[in-house]
């Protein structure tokens, strides 16, 4: 059976072909859609969103002990989260395979940073595999169950954005039951206190020498021979654009097993080629390795080390040109920034917090973090998963030792981010008698990574219906005296809550509650928020003086006519939220029903 599959999707057949019998992950762009589509194969594998990455990390840890095939999937930040369990497992080595796959982001599309997550590889010790097709995303997964049990190691399977989410034809296989292996209690092998760590240590050592005997002579590394002039060495996507620039014009040296790197395969290609080039994204991992070993090679010194090395990068950094396109006037191409949706119960809450004075708003991840932008304007940092509140709570300490001191901290998170990491940030803030604003923005759902469940929703990523956390009652449990949980879209309710935690010192929490516009309800959110978003508003062109107030609130279903000198309306794209109606000083904007 053959069909067209993105990297990811493929992933996720390998994991069922390879008889994985359980996955955990954390959503992050582009890593999403792996469990999402492992999650089909319900009657074999049980899927689960937990709550972070190393969550997700350790729960996969614990079932390859107990002998099954395990996965965790992650954007490569979400490594950074998960280091400390992977860094420790590598000591302890597998009983059931385990793979942990790091979906890297060159370019930055979505991501804060754009770090290279090989070097995870290197620096734990572990084997790591980069398929660069769909293809091989699928038959590398597979064979990566086999490298983990057989040398005892845990696996990273390297991807990146243009495999996760490009398509190609994949040839599918049927499931191969792996039975689950015999627990064994042996704490010298699974209990890192030092004693047993030094010995585990030795082990890796030997480990990685029998690895790189494996690198050198698997399949996975190989050689094409073309025009010896030129050899290329790349590995993962990096191959296929290399071969759409070169084409038979080079030779290849094409790496899906890169830690241990091949040395003694790339030596003797090199001995074939007149001179080498590494086309590799972001660091000089590949290049820094051919170096260290006497291996001449051109690298970083031609090509960018940072964003994508697409084939017209390729092309300029090495040609100077790029392939013909099409000419047009760049001028006339309108911009267009990423925005809070229409209804979005995000907007209400920053269109109050943009207009404070004296106030720093240190932000998450997540759609909120859209806040920064015009019309708000309300977003002052942004650093990872969580650090909202705790950053926040740093700066007000800062601020507070001032003189006179007028500056307030509000600390911004969603739903999903608060159980991320959120909730312990927020411990630090009572424990140590902070006094900054810490905002959770509950929208029912995980919404920048494409609505999946969270312990706030009552649902499972398998659709069973859970325990449904109440985030007002965890926020009591934490020790915080001050709570309000508010509608987002009542414009006055803000302010005066606002006005409210703003004059307080000590710990407060607001919990912003309305179900994103996007979101498939559940009977929960129906019954709760009275079935929303089945009504629209109109303007009253008799009233609207054009004073565009209302655009202020930074709705895209809000338009300017400038002939009539006039708003009006988008009612495809309107859901009735009505923060434009509560802004317009004449009154001129109304609900009706549809």
């Amino acid at each position: 059976m053959k069909l067209l599959m993105t990297g990811n999707e493929a992933i996720a057949r390998g994991a069922y072909e390879a008889g994985v019998k359980f996955a955990s992950a954390y959503p992050g762009t582009p890593s999403t859609e792996i469990l999402e589509n492992v999650a089909i194969y319900k009657e074999n594998i049980v899927a689960e969103w937990a709550t972070n990455e190393k969550v997700a990390l350790e729960a996969a840890i614990g079932g390859s002990i107990a002998g099954a095939r395990t996965m965790a999937s992650m954007k490569h930040v979400g490594v950074n989260v998960a280091a400390d369990p992977l860094f420790t497992f590598s000591y302890i080595g597998v009983n059931g395979g385990m793979v942990l796959i790091t979906a890297d982001e060159p370019g930055m599309h979505s991501s804060q940073n754009e770090q290279d997550n090989r070097n995870y590889a290197k620096f734990a010790k572990i084997a790591m595999f980069e398929p660069s097709t769909s293809q091989e995303a699928k038959d590398m997964f597979k064979e990566a169950f086999e490298i983990s049990e057989k040398y005892d190691t845990p696996v990273l399977f390297r991807v990146t954005t243009r495999l996760c989410h490009s398509k190609g034809i994949v040839e599918c296989s049927d499931r191969v039951e792996v039975p689950i292996k015999e627990y064994i209690k042996n704490p010298q092998k699974n209990l890192t206190v030092p004693a047993h760590a030094r010995v585990r240590r030795v082990d890796i050592e030997e480990r990685m020498k029998k690895l790189l005997d494996y690198s050198n002579n698997t399949h996975l590394n190989n050689y094409e021979m073309n025009d010896t002039k030129i050899g290329i060495v790349a590995s993962g996507i990096c191959y296929t654009y290399a071969k759409e620039v070169f084409k038979d014009d080079a030779s290849y040296m094409k790496l899906g097993f890169t830690n241990p790197m091949p040395i003694d395969k790339i030596k003797e290609f090199a001995s074939k080629v007149d001179e080498i080039y590494v086309i590799e994204e972001n660091d000089p991992f590949i290049e820094e390795q051919l170096k260290a070993n006497n291996i001449k090679c051109h690298g970083k010194d031609i090509f960018p080390s940072y964003g994508e090395m697409t084939p017209d990068v390729i092309r300029k950094a090495l040609f100077g040109k790029t392939n013909d396109t099409i000419e047009y006037n760049k001028e006339l191409v309108v911009n267009r920034p990423p925005g809070l949706c229409s209804g979005c119960p995000h907007r209400g809450f920053f269109y109050e917090l943009g207009k404070r004075k004296n106030v720093m708003v240190t932000g998450d991840i997540g759609c909120y973090t859209l806040g920064f932008a015009p019309p708000y304007n309300a977003m002052d940092t942004t650093i990872c998963m969580g650090a909202s509140l705790s950053s926040a709570h740093g700066a007000q300490k800062v601020f507070n030792m001032k003189e006179n001191n007028k500056m307030r901290v509000v600390g911004v998170l969603g739903d999903s981010t608060f159980f991320h990491t959120g909730i312990n940030s927020l411990l630090d803030v009572v424990y140590n008698k902070g006094n900054s604003i810490s905002v959770i923005l509950d929208n029912r759902i995980t919404g920048m990574t494409g609505h999946q469940q969270n312990p706030g929703t009552g649902y499972t990523l398998q659709g069973d219906v859970t325990s449904e956390v109440n985030i007002e009652e965890l926020v009591k449990a934490c020790g915080v005296k001050h709570i309000r949980t508010i509608n987002p879209n009542n414009l006055s309710q803000v302010k005066e809550t606002l006005d409210w935690a703003f004059n307080l010192e000590e710990p407060s929490v607001i919990i912003t509650r309305w179900p994103c516009a996007l979101k498939k309800f559940s009977k929960q959110d129906i019954e709760e928020f009275n079935n929303p978003f089945i009504s629209k508003c109109s303007v009253d062109t008799d009233k609207c003086i054009g004073c565009r107030i209302c655009m202020k609130t930074g709705c895209p279903a809000i338009s300017f006519k400038s002939k009539e000198k006039l708003v009006c309306i988008d009612k495809n794209q309107c859901v009735g939220c009505e923060v434009c109606s509560q802004v317009c000083p004449k009154d001129a904007i109304s609900k009706e029903g549809i």
